[in-house]
């Protein structure tokens, strides 16, 4: 796997979470009417279960997917109560049948290029049932420029330490080098290294592709009026029409 393999997982759960946190009332404010229906939450890219605690909390039944072996393993340790969890890698791997669909830490931004980004997109719609609600952040083309320039990052715990250096190779991506130590049973350091790139949509192209498919989607800086995300990042979201239109 190219992304968060054991050692980033760990540092990931211990390090960060702050983003589902921030995200949560939001997204459950969305949801309540798939809660009151006992729907099911399909959510892309779990993680290590920051935004996933909270949608076990308020009630849901979720199942959650990641293309990660490692960052699975943590979760299913960190958030009991979940009623599935699944490992599903985008655009390929069929998406179940789902009464939402959410993800945070701009996860379809993982795919390779943009014509994968379309096709995760057009699976995303298909997978939700009539009525049903969708909220994901991405990243737009502005990310790039409103972090240029931005300086190497570095975080150290008792047992691990990360530097997270930043890199736009072009218009289209952005990227972060990210190397871990991490300190093993015997207290040597082990070393890992990942490059993590992203590719940079046009929002509004991702909601004219969402209606084709029968998906009533917005651009909003939160997934509520209390929220700003980073500048670049953007959240998505919308309703499946219900009934469906034909044609």
């Amino acid at each position: 796997m190219p992304y968060y393999r054991p050692a980033l997982a760990r540092v990931h759960h211990e390090g960060s979470g702050g983003h589902g946190d921030a995200c949560a009332p939001g997204i459950l404010a969305k949801l309540r009417p798939v809660g009151e229906r006992g729907g099911v939450v399909l959510e892309l890219g779990c993680g290590s279960g920051a935004l996933t605690r909270h949608l076990v909390a308020a009630g849901h039944r979720v199942v959650a997917t990641d293309a990660s072996p490692a960052m699975l393993a943590v979760a299913r340790e960190a958030v009991p109560g979940v009623e599935a969890f699944r490992r599903l890698v985008l655009p390929d791997d069929q998406l179940p049948p789902a009464d939402a669909v959410v993800s945070v830490g701009h996860v379809l931004s993982y795919l390779p290029n943009a014509l994968a980004v379309e096709r995760a997109f057009r699976a995303v719609a298909a997978a939700l049932r009539p009525g049903g609600v969708l909220a994901v952040d991405l990243l737009h083309r502005t990310y790039r420029s409103a972090r240029a320039g931005k300086a190497p990052v570095a975080m150290v715990r008792e047992e691990w330490a990360v530097l997270i250096a930043f890199d736009s190779p072009d218009p289209e991506t952005y990227a972060r080098d990210i190397t871990t130590f991490v300190r093993s049973a015997s207290g040597a350091w082990q070393r890992d290294d990942e490059r993590h790139v992203n590719v940079l949509v046009h929002a509004p192209d991702v909601v004219r592709l969402l209606a084709d498919e029968g998906v009533e989607a917005k651009i909003a800086r939160g997934f509520d009026d209390g929220q700003r995300l980073e500048e670049g990042l953007v959240a998505i979201t919308g309703v499946r029409r219900w009934p469906l239109r034909s044609g």
